[in-house]
């Protein structure tokens, strides 16, 4: 049985794209079999043959005792008998599902599967793109054929990035495959590393389903917490305040208002609504979340706006220091940040913006979205934006805010880190 050849290092597996998904589980594969860990980026390859991680996310040790080989070489890819694929699927300016990544993937493995070989892909995706789209790419590169020359697979991703407790060993795995014998070689290969359990899925679009709603499903109760923030900031009452209140209830979801960056929360639920459109559904509570969510950027910029203008004489003079720049704490990816949308709508009138963060790249910033982070931060802004609660401005007290700010700057504590703390400055949060 191929599980077996796998375990017992007779046979190789590959990940197929090794960001924020693919690193981790190539990493985990390789302290229990032999891996081949592929991606095209010849310069992140580099740096994780050092033991390396280009994201930041995993330190030296997680390298440690792994039985894996970085490439970017088709010829050594060749060698593997399982294939997982975990490349980013995201969406472009027109929120459109963007599958390029997922297409050129299968495109990868077209060209070195073999048969007898198995494909699983890890990747959100709308409902039916793993076998209506990637399938037959494969197929046709390949010249094999699903179920008769290889086997399909699904298992949707759990990777939380920068969660040190939900890891890929802990969290419940869901698996999926086009028959019977291949889902329980699928689910045998993946209980290898995964302790909390194997959910077998009926079908592979079940399974893609599952994934896509399990971060719609976020992103709904978020923008409900986003349009009570609006409501409640109208009544001059704190977010935060009612949602403890609420929160005694044993039933109550504790979930808090927020930008929703990224690329799964503010991602997926594209997917599922562009899958709605082709099947003649127009959604209509989904996209009202998403509305709300990709609307929470402007709103935030516009409340400090409005008190820099009610509180300075030439607003070209005044200062805006923002604390966290990518797109959820303690992590450095800046990808679909929505911090970058406040700032861009705040430089639209002409202010000047300061940004810091204890995790961005510097560099990548620049190349991403045209600005770096400030060298040293000043001591006269006439507000500050807590946008990020990364770990190290947890400590930071009401002392440390009067130090960097005019007297009549506003505090905007977006997560509420600061609630009831901060005294000798106007204080506002969602």
């Amino acid at each position: 049985m191929l599980n077996e050849s796998i375990r017992n290092k007779q046979e190789k597996l590959a990940v197929i794209g090794l960001g924020y998904v693919g690193l981790p589980i190539a990493l985990a594969f390789a302290r229990k079999v032999s891996v081949i860990a592929f991606d095209i980026n010849t310069e992140r390859i580099a740096l994780m043959q050092q033991g390396i991680d280009p994201s930041r996310q995993l330190d030296k040790k997680d390298f440690e005792q792994c039985d894996i080989v970085f490439t970017d070489s088709l010829n050594e890819l060749r060698k593997a008998k399982f294939f997982i694929v975990a490349v980013p699927t995201p969406v472009n300016e027109q929120n459109i599902p963007d599958l390029s990544f997922v297409l050129a993937a299968s495109a990868t493995v077209g060209k070195v599967i073999k048969k007898g070989d198995y494909v699983v892909y890890e990747s959100t995706v709308y409902p039916g793109c793993t076998e209506e789209d990637c399938l037959p790419v494969i197929e046709q590169l390949s010249g094999l054929k699903n179920t008769t020359d290889f086997q399909l697979g699904y298992s949707p991703e759990r990777i939380n990035p920068g969660d040190k407790v939900h890891t890929l060993e802990n969290v419940m795995k869901v698996v999926a495959a086009s028959n019977e014998e291949s889902l329980n070689i699928i689910a045998d290969v993946y209980a290898m590393v995964v302790e909390a359990g194997i959910y077998k899925a009926p079908s592979i679009k079940v399974a893609e389903a599952a994934k896509i709603i399990e971060n719609t499903q976020r992103d709904l109760n978020i923008g409900l917490m986003n349009e009570l923030s609006i409501i409640c900031d109208k009544m001059n009452i704190n977010t935060y305040d009612v949602l403890e209140t609420a929160g005694t209830k044993w039933n109550f979801l504790k979930f808090s208002p927020g930008l929703v960056g990224g690329h799964c929360i503010g991602v997926d639920p594209y997917y599922l609504t562009y899958k709605a459109n082709h099947l003649g559904y127009t959604s209509k509570i989904i996209t009202a979340g998403r509305f709300i969510n990709d609307s929470m950027s402007k709103y935030v910029a516009e409340k400090v706006l409005q008190h820099v203008l009610a509180n300075t004489d030439n607003i070209r003079l005044a200062k805006i220091l923002i604390m966290g720049v990518t797109f959820k704490e303690n992590v450095t990816d800046i990808r679909n940040s929505k911090v970058v949308d406040v700032i861009n709508t705040l430089k639209k009138y002409s202010l000047h913006i300061e940004v810091t963060d204890t995790c961005a790249d510097i560099t990548e910033l620049k190349q991403e979205y045209g600005f770096g982070l400030v060298e040293k931060i000043a001591d006269n802004y006439d507000a500050v934006i807590i946008a990020v609660p990364h770990k190290e401005y947890v400590e930071l007290d009401d002392a440390f805010f009067s130090s960097i700010t005019k007297p009549h700057a506003l505090i905007a504590d977006l997560k509420g880190l600061y609630r009831k703390k901060i005294v000798s400055r106007k204080y506002w949060s969602l």
